[in-house]
């Protein structure tokens, strides 16, 4: 490769991750668009999982099988990081708003799995009360 092709391949890397990274959605932004909602998310064609997002940074996570994990989010190194009751290891994503909703990408991920929203709603997330033995 000639050098000027060599430097303008790198300059088009350069430029193409600073919009990518223009494009994620600050903590701010994060917040005021889901704060109070539940969002519903799909990946591969299918249903993932829902959040509920509550104030104070505070969320409620589930599989979409009844069991609800309680957690918050913080933002690190321009993205949003999640940490569960049961998973103390934070889980870190970057969120961009698109005409279809919310992409999230998850970079803890070597094969970074996206998740997009597929409904929003105000209801909050449906959870069943703890187990109770016998």
């Amino acid at each position: 490769m000639r050098p000027s092709a060599l430097i303008s391949c790198c300059l088009l890397f350069a430029v193409t991750a600073a919009a990518a990274a223009q494009d994620r959605m600050s903590a701010e932004e994060f917040d005021s668009y889901t704060r109070g909602k539940t969002f519903y998310y799909g990946s591969d064609g299918q249903a993932y999982g829902a959040e509920e997002y509550l104030g104070n940074r505070r969320v409620r996570w589930s599989f979409l099988d009844g069991k609800c994990r309680a957690g918050y989010w913080y933002e690190q190194d321009g993205e949003i990081c999640f940490v569960y009751e049961d998973r103390p290891e934070p889980q870190c994503w970057s969120f961009r708003r698109t005409a279809g909703g919310l992409v999230a990408r998850f970079e803890n991920d070597p094969e970074h799995r996206e998740l997009y929203e597929v409904e929003q709603s105000e209801e909050p997330l449906m959870c069943l009360g703890p187990e109770v033995g016998v």
